[in-house]
């Protein structure tokens, strides 16, 4: 029978330790046969945040939130470095800010002004701001 063998960087192990309940960890495993590992191509955005965060405006792993008093909901997202959006209880990213908040709100929104910044910033005044740049 075949082992398995995961050998975790401290780093990770370190994130793991201190993340709370509400964090996502996001965990690639790669296959291997022993030989040192293969250094991966870096990552390019693509999509409607690709902009965003070619600029430096937007940065992977970002936490993105938002809360509708009236509507008694809330949701959080993680920027992933494609530019594609990890929402809370969704196993599969979306491509746009507008769809990942259709998922949370079950309503047709736009995402861009719905999605804040840790900074309290929205998605499309960040798309202003480079914009203006």
């Amino acid at each position: 029978m075949a082992t398995l063998s995961i050998h975790f960087d401290p780093a990770v192990i370190a994130r793991l330790v201190s993340a709370s309940t509400d964090d996502t960890v996001h965990v690639t495993l790669a296959l291997g046969g022993g030989e040192p590992p293969v250094k991966a191509a870096p990552v390019i955005p693509h999509g409607p945040l690709a902009g965003l965060m070619r600029a430096g405006l937007l940065k992977p792993d970002t936490v993105l939130t938002f809360r509708q008093r009236r509507a008694n909901r809330s949701g959080r997202a993680v920027v992933t470095a494609d530019g594609q959006l990890i929402v809370d209880g969704h196993p599969s990213p979306f491509p746009s800010p507008s769809k990942a908040a259709e998922a949370v709100t079950g309503n047709v929104i736009n995402g861009w002004t719905l999605w804040q910044t840790p900074d309290g910033s929205t998605l499309d005044q960040l798309r202003q701001e480079l914009d203006a740049s």
